[in-house]
C-alpha cells in the first residue's frame, strides 16, 4: 500500500535508493536518515573544475589577447567554460548528477529530484570547490589574476548602459535557458542517452559567447562566489545569486511539470 504524501515522506523516500529521483533516502522502518557524501564531494571536485578552468580562460585571454574583448577571447573563455563543464558532466554525471551550480541543484530540490538535505549539502560542497579553485588561482598567478580579480564577473557591462535591470534579466534568461536544457536533455525520460554532457556544455559554450560581453555571463552563483570571496570583489554580488536562482527556478517548474512529469507518468 503506498503511503500518503507528508512531509516525512518527502524527506524519507520509501523507494530503494538504485531507482529513485532523490539522493535522500529513507529506511520507513527504521526512520534511518542517510544522505550521500560521495555525491557531496563529487560536486565539490566538479565545481572545483569549474572554477579553476573558467576562470583560468579569463586570465590567460587577457594575458595573450589584451584587456579589451575580443572575438579570439570571447571564445577562448567560452570554450574554458563550456568544455570544463562538459567533461565534468562525464566524469561525476553518474555520481552526483554533475550540477555544478546552485542555481541547478534549487530547481531540483523544487520538483523533488533531490531531496533537501542533499540539496543544501549539494551547495555548501559547490561553494566549497569554488572558494579552493579560486584560491589555487591566487596561489599560481596572483599578480595576473588579480588584475581581473580571478575572473569575478563585474555587473553589467557599457553595452548594457550598465543598466542592473537589464544585467539581471540577462543573467535570469541566460540560466533559464541552461535549466531548460538541463531538464530537457539529461532529466527528461526520453532524452537521447549520452548526449547530455555536449548539450548542456555546448549550452555553456552559447551562454558564455553572448553573456561575456554583457555580464560577464555568471548563470552559477558558485562560478562568482569563490573568486570573489579570494579576490575581494564584491560589487553586483547579490545579482549573480538572485538572477540565476530566480531563472533556474521558472525552467525547472515548466519543464518538470509540462514535460518531464508527463514522460515520467508514461513511463
Amino acid at each position: 500500500m503506498q503511503a500518503e504524501f507528508s512531509l516525512i515522506n518527502y524527506f524519507f523516500t520509501p523507494y530503494d535508493h538504485k531507482t529513485s529521483p532523490n539522493l535522500l533516502y529513507g529506511n520507513w522502518r527504521g526512520f534511518s536518515l542517510m544522505v550521500n557524501p560521495r555525491a557531496w564531494l563529487a560536486e565539490a571536485v566538479a565545481t572545483y573544475g569549474l572554477v579553476f578552468f573558467g576562470p583560468l580562460s579569463v586570465i590567460l585571454a587577457i594575458a595573450s589577447f589584451g584587456e579589451d574583448l575580443t572575438t579570439m577571447s570571447v571564445l577562448f573563455i567560452s570554450l574554458g567554460h563550456g568544455g570544463a563543464i562538459a567533461l565534468m558532466i562525464y566524469a561525476f554525471g553518474h555520481v552526483s548528477g554533475a550540477h555544478i551550480n546552485p542555481a541547478v541543484t534549487i530547481p531540483m530540490m523544487i520538483t523533488r529530484k533531490i531531496g533537501i538535505a542533499d540539496g543544501i549539502g549539494y551547495i555548501i560542497s559547490q561553494l566549497i570547490g569554488a572558494v579552493a579553485a579560486a584560491a589555487t588561482l591566487k596561489a599560481i598567478l596572483p599578480e595576473l589574476g588579480a588584475k581581473v580579480n580571478f575572473a569575478t564577473q563585474g555587473g553589467p557591462s557599457e553595452l548594457l548602459n550598465n543598466s542592473i535591470g537589464s544585467g539581471f534579466a540577462v543573467e535570469a534568461i541566460l540560466t533559464f535557458f541552461l535549466v531548460l536544457v538541463i531538464f530537457m536533455s539529461a532529466v527528461h525520460k526520453k532524452a537521447s542517452a549520452g548526449w547530455h554532457g555536449f548539450t548542456i556544455g555546448g549550452m555553456v559554450f552559447l551562454v558564455h559567447l553572448v553573456g561575456v560581453p554583457l555580464t560577464g555571463a555568471s548563470v552559477n552563483p558558485a562560478r562568482t562566489f569563490g573568486p570573489a570571496l579570494i579576490s575581494g570583489f564584491w560589487e553586483f554580488h547579490w545579482l549573480y545569486w538572485a538572477a540565476p536562482i530566480l531563472g533556474g527556478i521558472i525552467a525547472g517548474l515548466i519543464m518538470n511539470y509540462v514535460y518531464v512529469k508527463k514522460a515520467e507518468q508514461e513511463a
